[in-house]
């Protein structure tokens, strides 16, 4: 985000690690394995443990699944505040994450900890996660945070869990409060990043 107020959440994906493992020679970078997001064989888990169907065949004019999710959120300044522009909404998160499948309840569950439970950017982000992807039928969690009887009244109503070790990377800046200029950036501990100024 600049000193102007614009914003950009970019998410670039390799797919796997090394995602096709082909580096484009004379420049250096490699070459996603995006046609994982087709359905090779549907039916059939991808990379990811997601199962897709004929609709995600491979074949002419047709797009892989994809569920990357760069977000900006934008929020209307009350009228008659100093910080109200006619008619302009106003930038209040930018945020992304990689993670494959898990990526939208990622970006979702930081939106809901900032917006609802009214968290600041970096406990939202490093609040623990969980995530269901209805195939396997289980709701994976993070391995902290989720008490004992929580776990136990998601047992006692018949679901499936199991304990994973990271669920997303999601970096985000917070606007607050809104078009003051103060923005406060935050770096996912379950990566390697970091929030920075210039």
């Amino acid at each position: 985000m600049d000193a102007e107020g614009n914003a950009v959440a970019n998410t670039y994906t390799l797919n796997g690690y090394y995602g096709s493992g082909v580096t484009v020679e004379g420049a250096g970078f490699l070459l996603n394995n995006e046609m994982d997001d087709f359905a090779a064989k549907p039916g059939t888990a991808n990379m990811f443990g997601l199962v897709q169907g004929e609709a995600n065949a491979v074949g002419p004019h047709k797009r892989p699944l994809s569920s990357m999710t760069p977000t900006i959120v934008l929020e209307n300044v009350p009228p008659g505040s100093e910080a109200a522009k006619p008619t302009a909404p106003q930038v209040r998160l930018v945020l992304g994450s990689p993670g494959g499948g898990t990526i939208i309840n990622s970006v979702l569950e930081v939106i809901l900890n900032v917006l609802v439970y009214k968290m600041d950017v970096q406990m939202a982000v490093s609040a623990p996660r969980f995530h269901d992807q209805w195939m396997p039928d289980r709701i994976d969690l993070e391995g902290f945070g989720f008490s004992a009887d929580t776990i136990q009244k998601l047992h006692d109503a018949g679901y499936q869990t199991k304990f994973v070790e990271d669920l997303g990377d999601v970096d985000a800046i917070e606007i607050r409060p809104a078009g003051t200029g103060w923005r406060f950036g935050a770096a996912d501990p379950r990566g390697d990043g970091k929030a920075a100024g210039y």
